[in-house]
Protein backbone atom coordinates (compact mmCIF):
# COMPACT_ATOMS: atom_id res chain seq x y z
CA UNK A 1 0.00 0.00 0.00
CA UNK A 2 1.99 3.09 -1.32
CA UNK A 3 0.75 6.59 -1.32
CA UNK A 4 2.38 9.72 -2.67
CA UNK A 5 1.77 13.76 -2.44
CA UNK A 6 3.15 16.47 -4.55
CA UNK A 7 3.45 19.81 -2.75
CA UNK A 8 3.90 23.11 -4.56
CA UNK A 9 5.18 26.53 -2.32
CA UNK A 10 3.01 24.62 0.69
CA UNK A 11 0.18 23.68 -0.91
CA UNK A 12 -0.85 20.34 -2.02
CA UNK A 13 -1.45 20.17 -5.48
CA UNK A 14 -1.49 16.10 -6.56
CA UNK A 15 -2.53 13.17 -4.87
CA UNK A 16 -2.17 9.60 -5.46
CA UNK A 17 -2.32 5.70 -4.62
CA UNK A 18 -1.45 2.46 -5.61
CA UNK A 19 -5.54 1.78 -6.37
CA UNK A 20 -4.96 -2.26 -7.56
CA UNK A 21 -2.50 -4.56 -9.32
CA UNK A 22 -1.76 -3.37 -12.85
CA UNK A 23 -2.63 -0.11 -12.24
CA UNK A 24 -0.53 3.44 -12.26
CA UNK A 25 1.52 3.58 -9.41
CA UNK A 26 1.26 6.17 -6.56
CA UNK A 27 3.86 8.74 -8.39
CA UNK A 28 2.50 8.39 -11.17
CA UNK A 29 -1.06 9.25 -10.10
CA UNK A 30 -0.02 12.03 -8.24
CA UNK A 31 1.92 13.53 -10.81
CA UNK A 32 -1.07 13.33 -13.43
CA UNK A 33 -2.99 15.18 -10.53
CA UNK A 34 -0.47 18.30 -10.30
CA UNK A 35 0.31 18.21 -13.95
CA UNK A 36 2.34 21.13 -14.57
CA UNK A 37 2.69 22.14 -10.85
CA UNK A 38 4.76 19.13 -10.44
CA UNK A 39 7.78 20.89 -11.70
CA UNK A 40 9.84 21.86 -8.72
CA UNK A 41 7.80 20.39 -6.49
CA UNK A 42 8.32 18.22 -3.39
CA UNK A 43 6.97 15.03 -3.38
CA UNK A 44 6.24 12.79 -0.24
CA UNK A 45 5.80 9.17 -0.92
CA UNK A 46 5.26 5.91 1.37
CA UNK A 47 8.10 3.54 -0.38
CA UNK A 48 11.12 4.07 -2.33
CA UNK A 49 9.99 4.64 -6.13
CA UNK A 50 10.67 1.53 -8.04
CA UNK A 51 13.37 1.77 -10.52
CA UNK A 52 12.37 -1.36 -12.40
CA UNK A 53 10.38 -2.22 -15.57
CA UNK A 54 7.26 -4.48 -13.91
CA UNK A 55 3.54 -4.24 -14.82
CA UNK A 56 4.19 -0.75 -15.05
CA UNK A 57 7.51 1.93 -15.94
CA UNK A 58 9.75 2.87 -13.33
CA UNK A 59 8.14 5.44 -11.12
CA UNK A 60 11.71 7.06 -11.02
CA UNK A 61 11.51 8.12 -14.46
CA UNK A 62 8.21 9.81 -13.99
CA UNK A 63 9.30 11.98 -11.36
CA UNK A 64 12.50 13.03 -13.37
CA UNK A 65 10.42 13.83 -16.47
CA UNK A 66 7.67 15.55 -14.16
CA UNK A 67 11.02 17.83 -12.99
CA UNK A 68 10.51 17.13 -9.20
CA UNK A 69 13.24 19.15 -6.57
CA UNK A 70 13.05 16.71 -3.71
CA UNK A 71 11.19 13.22 -3.14
CA UNK A 72 10.82 12.68 0.48
CA UNK A 73 10.50 8.88 1.22
CA UNK A 74 9.74 7.24 4.08
CA UNK A 75 10.67 3.88 3.79
CA UNK A 76 13.38 2.35 1.66
CA UNK A 77 11.83 -0.68 -0.67
CA UNK A 78 13.27 -4.27 0.38
CA UNK A 79 12.14 -5.76 -2.63
CA UNK A 80 16.16 -6.43 -4.45
CA UNK A 81 13.76 -6.27 -7.87
CA UNK A 82 12.14 -2.83 -7.42
CA UNK A 83 14.71 -0.85 -5.49
CA UNK A 84 17.45 1.32 -7.21
CA UNK A 85 15.43 4.36 -6.85
CA UNK A 86 16.85 6.23 -4.28
CA UNK A 87 20.18 6.12 -6.22
CA UNK A 88 18.89 7.04 -9.62
CA UNK A 89 16.99 10.16 -8.57
CA UNK A 90 19.60 11.55 -6.73
CA UNK A 91 22.17 10.38 -9.97
CA UNK A 92 19.27 13.01 -11.80
CA UNK A 93 19.95 16.16 -9.47
CA UNK A 94 17.19 15.60 -7.57
CA UNK A 95 17.48 16.11 -3.80
CA UNK A 96 16.48 12.90 -1.62
CA UNK A 97 15.02 12.73 2.23
CA UNK A 98 15.04 9.11 3.77
CA UNK A 99 13.43 7.47 6.57
CA UNK A 100 10.33 10.14 7.40
CA UNK A 101 7.62 8.72 9.54
CA UNK A 102 9.83 5.19 8.64
CA UNK A 103 7.73 2.49 11.24
CA UNK A 104 4.53 3.79 10.42
CA UNK A 105 5.19 3.22 6.53
CA UNK A 106 6.71 -0.24 7.54
CA UNK A 107 3.80 -1.04 9.62
CA UNK A 108 1.34 -0.29 7.02
CA UNK A 109 3.43 -2.73 4.96
CA UNK A 110 4.12 -4.99 7.50
CA UNK A 111 3.88 -8.10 6.09
CA UNK A 112 5.75 -7.35 2.94
CA UNK A 113 8.67 -6.23 4.90
CA UNK A 114 8.12 -9.34 6.62
CA UNK A 115 8.51 -11.23 3.40
CA UNK A 116 11.72 -9.48 2.31
CA UNK A 117 13.56 -9.91 5.40
CA UNK A 118 13.95 -13.54 4.43
CA UNK A 119 11.27 -15.58 7.20
CA UNK A 120 10.58 -19.22 6.53
CA UNK A 121 6.85 -18.57 7.45
CA UNK A 122 4.26 -16.14 6.32
CA UNK A 123 3.44 -12.96 8.36
CA UNK A 124 0.37 -14.05 11.09
CA UNK A 125 -1.90 -12.24 11.77
CA UNK A 126 -4.10 -13.84 14.79
CA UNK A 127 -7.55 -12.60 15.08
CA UNK A 128 -9.69 -13.26 18.21
CA UNK A 129 -13.01 -11.99 19.20
CA UNK A 130 -13.64 -11.78 22.70
CA UNK A 131 -15.93 -11.46 25.78
CA UNK A 132 -15.30 -8.64 28.26
CA UNK A 133 -14.13 -11.55 30.36
CA UNK A 134 -11.49 -13.08 27.87
CA UNK A 135 -13.85 -15.90 26.43
CA UNK A 136 -14.10 -16.49 22.12
CA UNK A 137 -17.74 -18.95 23.36
CA UNK A 138 -20.41 -19.43 25.42
CA UNK A 139 -20.12 -22.74 27.61
CA UNK A 140 -22.45 -25.72 26.27
CA UNK A 141 -21.68 -25.62 23.04
CA UNK A 142 -24.26 -22.63 22.12
CA UNK A 143 -23.28 -20.73 18.76
CA UNK A 144 -23.31 -16.83 19.23
CA UNK A 145 -22.15 -13.84 17.22
CA UNK A 146 -20.10 -12.13 19.52
CA UNK A 147 -19.59 -8.84 17.86
CA UNK A 148 -21.90 -6.16 15.62
CA UNK A 149 -22.21 -6.04 12.06
CA UNK A 150 -20.19 -3.23 12.16
CA UNK A 151 -16.81 -5.24 13.44
CA UNK A 152 -18.07 -8.46 11.27
CA UNK A 153 -17.55 -5.96 7.71
CA UNK A 154 -14.13 -4.87 9.17
CA UNK A 155 -12.99 -8.55 9.79
CA UNK A 156 -13.78 -8.87 5.79
CA UNK A 157 -11.77 -6.09 5.34
CA UNK A 158 -9.37 -7.76 7.36
CA UNK A 159 -9.33 -10.67 5.21
CA UNK A 160 -9.12 -9.00 1.79
CA UNK A 161 -5.53 -7.85 2.67
CA UNK A 162 -4.15 -11.79 3.67
CA UNK A 163 -2.99 -14.06 0.98
CA UNK A 164 -4.90 -16.66 2.99
CA UNK A 165 -7.35 -17.11 5.83
CA UNK A 166 -7.19 -19.63 8.39
CA UNK A 167 -9.21 -21.82 10.49
CA UNK A 168 -8.65 -24.70 13.19
CA UNK A 169 -10.70 -27.61 12.83
CA UNK A 170 -12.59 -27.17 16.25
CA UNK A 171 -13.86 -23.78 14.23
CA UNK A 172 -14.44 -25.55 11.26
CA UNK A 173 -16.43 -28.18 12.87
CA UNK A 174 -18.74 -25.78 15.31
CA UNK A 175 -19.00 -23.04 12.74
CA UNK A 176 -19.12 -24.36 9.57
CA UNK A 177 -17.72 -20.95 8.06
CA UNK A 178 -17.40 -20.17 4.51
CA UNK A 179 -14.24 -17.65 4.97
CA UNK A 180 -15.02 -15.66 2.08
CA UNK A 181 -14.68 -11.80 1.77
CA UNK A 182 -18.15 -11.09 0.98
CA UNK A 183 -17.87 -6.96 2.43
CA UNK A 184 -15.58 -3.99 1.40
CA UNK A 185 -13.50 -3.95 -1.81
CA UNK A 186 -12.98 -7.52 -3.10
CA UNK A 187 -9.46 -8.50 -3.56
CA UNK A 188 -7.79 -9.49 -7.04
CA UNK A 189 -7.24 -12.70 -5.90
CA UNK A 190 -9.55 -14.84 -3.18
CA UNK A 191 -7.38 -15.59 -0.72
CA UNK A 192 -6.61 -19.13 0.06
CA UNK A 193 -8.82 -20.94 2.27
CA UNK A 194 -6.90 -22.94 4.87
CA UNK A 195 -8.07 -25.51 7.96
CA UNK A 196 -5.16 -26.82 10.51
CA UNK A 197 -6.82 -30.33 10.65
CA UNK A 198 -4.26 -32.80 12.14
CA UNK A 199 -6.60 -35.82 11.37
CA UNK A 200 -8.47 -34.26 8.14
CA UNK A 201 -11.62 -34.35 10.03
CA UNK A 202 -13.04 -31.77 7.87
CA UNK A 203 -16.77 -32.91 6.53
CA UNK A 204 -16.89 -32.81 2.77
CA UNK A 205 -20.39 -31.57 3.45
CA UNK A 206 -19.28 -28.53 5.43
CA UNK A 207 -19.46 -25.27 3.22
CA UNK A 208 -15.68 -25.17 2.77
CA UNK A 209 -15.47 -28.39 1.08
CA UNK A 210 -18.76 -27.61 -1.26
CA UNK A 211 -17.03 -24.43 -2.53
CA UNK A 212 -13.61 -25.90 -2.57
CA UNK A 213 -13.71 -26.11 -6.84
CA UNK A 214 -14.59 -22.26 -6.44
CA UNK A 215 -12.10 -20.66 -4.18
CA UNK A 216 -9.41 -23.11 -3.29
CA UNK A 217 -9.71 -24.82 0.46
CA UNK A 218 -6.30 -26.38 1.91
CA UNK A 219 -6.98 -28.87 5.32
CA UNK A 220 -3.23 -28.89 6.71
CA UNK A 221 -2.80 -32.71 8.41
CA UNK A 222 -0.40 -34.27 10.36
CA UNK A 223 -1.95 -38.02 9.54
CA UNK A 224 -5.26 -37.82 8.30
CA UNK A 225 -7.82 -40.60 8.17
CA UNK A 226 -6.91 -41.86 4.56
CA UNK A 227 -11.27 -42.69 4.05
CA UNK A 228 -12.06 -38.67 4.74
CA UNK A 229 -8.86 -37.67 2.58
CA UNK A 230 -10.41 -39.40 -0.09
CA UNK A 231 -13.59 -37.48 0.57
CA UNK A 232 -11.96 -34.36 0.80
CA UNK A 233 -10.09 -34.75 -2.26
CA UNK A 234 -13.20 -36.26 -4.11
CA UNK A 235 -14.81 -32.74 -3.26
CA UNK A 236 -11.65 -30.92 -4.70
CA UNK A 237 -10.01 -29.63 -1.39
CA UNK A 238 -6.41 -30.02 -1.20
CA UNK A 239 -4.90 -32.25 1.84
CA UNK A 240 -1.55 -31.80 2.62
CA UNK A 241 1.19 -33.87 4.99
CA UNK A 242 3.33 -32.66 7.45
CA UNK A 243 4.74 -33.58 10.51
CA UNK A 244 4.09 -30.20 12.14
CA UNK A 245 2.54 -27.06 12.17
CA UNK A 246 6.09 -25.18 11.33
CA UNK A 247 6.86 -27.15 8.37
CA UNK A 248 2.79 -26.80 7.16
CA UNK A 249 4.00 -22.92 7.42
CA UNK A 250 7.56 -23.04 5.88
CA UNK A 251 5.60 -25.01 2.87
CA UNK A 252 2.80 -22.29 2.62
CA UNK A 253 5.70 -19.75 2.63
CA UNK A 254 7.32 -21.73 -0.62
CA UNK A 255 4.21 -21.29 -2.33
CA UNK A 256 3.69 -17.56 -2.21
CA UNK A 257 1.62 -17.31 0.91
CA UNK A 258 3.33 -14.37 2.45
CA UNK A 259 0.23 -13.15 5.09
CA UNK A 260 -1.67 -15.64 6.56
CA UNK A 261 -4.96 -14.17 8.45
CA UNK A 262 -5.70 -17.02 11.25
CA UNK A 263 -9.28 -16.53 12.64
CA UNK A 264 -8.86 -19.07 15.53
CA UNK A 265 -9.93 -21.01 17.89
CA UNK A 266 -8.56 -21.33 20.56
CA UNK A 267 -6.51 -24.41 19.95
CA UNK A 268 -4.83 -22.94 16.87
CA UNK A 269 -4.41 -19.56 18.81
CA UNK A 270 -2.42 -21.13 21.28
CA UNK A 271 0.17 -22.73 19.85
CA UNK A 272 0.89 -20.05 17.57
CA UNK A 273 1.06 -17.86 20.59
CA UNK A 274 2.67 -20.37 22.65
CA UNK A 275 5.48 -21.15 19.72
CA UNK A 276 6.14 -16.94 19.10
CA UNK A 277 4.71 -16.90 15.72
CA UNK A 278 1.74 -14.67 15.98
CA UNK A 279 3.18 -11.08 13.88
CA UNK A 280 0.34 -9.09 14.95
CA UNK A 281 -2.41 -9.62 17.19
CA UNK A 282 -6.67 -8.83 16.26
CA UNK A 283 -8.99 -8.68 19.11
CA UNK A 284 -12.26 -7.15 18.84
CA UNK A 285 -13.68 -7.13 22.22
CA UNK A 286 -17.36 -7.01 22.76
CA UNK A 287 -19.59 -5.53 25.09
CA UNK A 288 -20.64 -8.97 27.29
CA UNK A 289 -20.06 -11.09 29.79
CA UNK A 290 -20.19 -14.96 29.19
CA UNK A 291 -19.29 -16.02 32.83
CA UNK A 292 -18.39 -18.82 34.15
CA UNK A 293 -18.14 -22.18 31.80
CA UNK A 294 -17.23 -20.28 28.97
CA UNK A 295 -14.36 -21.47 26.47
CA UNK A 296 -11.21 -18.88 27.25
CA UNK A 297 -9.80 -17.43 24.46
CA UNK A 298 -5.95 -17.72 26.05
CA UNK A 299 -6.47 -21.51 28.25
CA UNK A 300 -3.23 -23.45 26.54
CA UNK A 301 -1.04 -20.28 25.46
CA UNK A 302 2.16 -21.57 27.43
CA UNK A 303 3.49 -18.29 28.63
CA UNK A 304 7.34 -17.63 27.26
CA UNK A 305 10.33 -19.08 29.72
CA UNK A 306 12.35 -15.94 28.81
CA UNK A 307 9.31 -13.67 30.99
CA UNK A 308 5.83 -11.99 30.01
CA UNK A 309 6.41 -8.87 27.54
CA UNK A 310 4.22 -6.21 27.13
CA UNK A 311 2.22 -6.24 23.96
CA UNK A 312 2.06 -2.66 22.04
CA UNK A 313 -0.57 -1.20 20.61
CA UNK A 314 -0.71 -0.32 17.14
CA UNK A 315 -4.37 0.60 16.23
CA UNK A 316 -7.65 0.77 18.76
CA UNK A 317 -10.56 1.28 17.04
CA UNK A 318 -14.33 1.41 17.69
CA UNK A 319 -16.64 -0.57 15.36
CA UNK A 320 -20.32 0.22 16.63
CA UNK A 321 -19.70 -1.15 20.63
CA UNK A 322 -17.21 -3.08 19.73
CA UNK A 323 -13.80 -2.25 20.41
CA UNK A 324 -10.70 -3.62 18.19
CA UNK A 325 -7.21 -3.28 19.06
CA UNK A 326 -4.10 -4.45 16.99
CA UNK A 327 -1.49 -5.34 18.87
CA UNK A 328 2.68 -5.78 18.12
CA UNK A 329 4.58 -8.75 20.11
CA UNK A 330 6.90 -8.15 22.59
CA UNK A 331 10.42 -8.26 21.75
CA UNK A 332 11.37 -10.29 24.71
CA UNK A 333 14.97 -9.62 27.03
CA UNK A 334 14.27 -5.56 26.87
Amino acid sequence: MVGAVVVRDGRVVGEGWHAEYGAPHAEVAALAAAGEAARGADVFVTLEPCAHHGKTPPCTDALIAAGVKRVVIAAEDPNPEARGGIARLRSAGIEVVTGVEAAAARELNAPFFFAHGGAPRPFITLKLALSLDGAIAPGGGEQLWLTGEEARKQVHRLRADADAIAVGIGTALADDPLLTVRAGRRPRVAPLRVVFDQRARLSPRSRLAKSARKVPVWVLAASPDAESRAALERAGVVVRTAPAIDAHLAALRDDGIRHLFVEGGAGIAGALLSAGWVDRLIIFTAPVLLGAGALPAFGTVNPPTTGAGRWQVVEHRAFGDDLMTVYRPPVLGR
